[in-house]
């Protein structure tokens, strides 16, 4: 017997989108009445076909998701990850029974609990109480189940004074820690998230984390759709990444997310070749982190690829800046180790930083070739990592007398008790 829950096969969605044609600053009636008639005309078929009406002169086909197929087992939670536009939300509207496919076939073993949009399911003059079993029973869940839940769906929600106000008075936090409480709490066998916690503080999020963890402990599937891939790499047990509708990838998360922070890296320094500052005689082709993320004693490993778009018969050597927030913490030139090169060709390099510890942060690199002669290539932005929390940057004191400094210096210390 098969263990998988979640099952897509071949799995297509085609939208049909008008468009209107240029109009000419100046045009004579007999074109408007024309053009007008042609469209009332195609109007008339598509609603004597009941096809759905658009707007506009002419009539493109769009797929949305196209020949889409992967397998979810019990118990896995799956990051789905891509750019906007890519496909994610539509395939979890099909998931969720809210959109029909055009074409495919999926097969889903269990209950499904959605959270798609913040305050999906609300009625926005019920109060948060009646909400609450109003979009459990939109769940398919049992009154009694509800009752035996609420209290811990109202303690994690954190809305217990505002429980009797009508939930169009609440904020958008508001909105989206109740939803997610009662989601999460009406134990479905699959729970789909798409990306509502961004709504959230830092420690809601954390808190949704946590609990995601609990339900797919529990042996139940989560579907979880982020842009934070902090938290995708963190949650997920498996990864699907889309493009254009298309599924480029499916395995194990770390394969997912390098093989999508590259195709990113990719495409930034394809847009920007031609517009870098430099001679140009030499490019960047290719810039990437190791990892997505580092503790702050983590070596910090960024690679690189160089390509000679000219000749240029001069040595040359690489540096860069790494940046928080704009402020330049830690500086680079493969000088200061006596590396020059002679690029024909292409070359691979790589840079190391050791020391000093970084302070936990999102963090950007700017890339330089240079020579003798000044700068040949710069490339701003053109890797970006986090570092996260670890000791001793765990936090400060109560007092708040220990600050996070930029960096933590490499020092040693000594005591002599008496």
């Amino acid at each position: 017997m098969s263990d998988n829950v979640i099952t897509v096969e071949n799995l297509s969605k085609s939208y049909l989108i008008g468009h209107g044609e240029p109009r000419e600053k100046y045009h004579s009636l007999r074109d408007a009445i024309v053009r007008h008639g042609k469209n009332y005309a195609r109007k008339a078929i598509d609603m004597a076909r009941g096809r759905q009406i658009i707007q506009g002169d002419s009539v493109e086909e769009f797929w949305a998701l196209k020949d889409v197929s992967f397998e979810v087992k019990r118990g896995e939670v799956l990051g789905i990850i891509g750019r906007n536009g890519a496909g994610k939300s539509t395939l979890l509207k099909i998931l969720s029974r809210i959109t029909e496919p055009t074409t495919g076939r999926i097969t889903l073993d269990g209950r499904v609990a959605s959270l798609l949009e913040v305050g999906t399911g609300f009625h926005p003059e019920l109060t948060g109480r009646e909400n609450i079993f109003l979009n459990g029973a939109i769940l398919g869940m049992p009154r009694a189940d509800i009752k035996r839940k609420f209290d811990e769906i109202v303690d994690f929600a954190g809305v217990e004074k505002f429980l009797d106000t009508p939930v169009k008075r609440y904020s958008s936090g508001m909105y989206v820690r109740l939803a997610f409480a009662v989601a999460a709490h009406l134990e479905p066998e699959i729970l789909i998230i798409d990306e509502v916690l961004a709504v959230g503080d830092a420690e809601f999020q954390k808190k949704c984390l946590g609990k995601m963890k609990d339900v797919a402990k529990c042996g139940r599937t989560v579907l979880f759709v982020s842009h934070n891939m902090a938290a995708i790499s963190q949650f997920s047990t498996c990864g699907l990444l889309l493009e254009r509708g298309k599924n480029i990838l499916s395995g194990s998360i770390s394969d997912v997310i390098q093989n999508y922070s590259i195709s990113q890296e990719r495409k930034k320094i394809n847009t920007s070749i031609k517009m870098r500052e430099g001679s140009g005689e030499l490019r960047y082709t290719y810039a990437n982190s190791e990892k997505n993320r580092y503790t702050p004693d983590e070596i910090k490993t960024f690679n690189f690829e160089i390509r000679a778009l000219k000749n240029f018969p001069n040595k040359i050597y690489v540096s860069g800046l790494v940046k928080l927030e704009g402020e330049i913490i830690v500086q680079f030139d493969s000088r200061l180790v006596n590396t020059w090169h002679q690029i024909d060709n292409t070359a691979l390099g790589s840079i190391k930083i050791v020391h000093p510890w970084m302070r936990p942060g999102i963090y950007t690199v700017d890339l330089y070739i240079c020579s003798i002669e000044g700068i040949i290539d710069q490339f701003e932005d053109a890797i970006d990592f986090e570092v996260f929390p670890l000791f001793p940057y765990i936090g400060g004191c109560d007092d708040g007398a220990l600050r996070y400094g930029t960096v933590l210096a490499d020092f040693s210390a000594e005591f002599n008790v008496t």
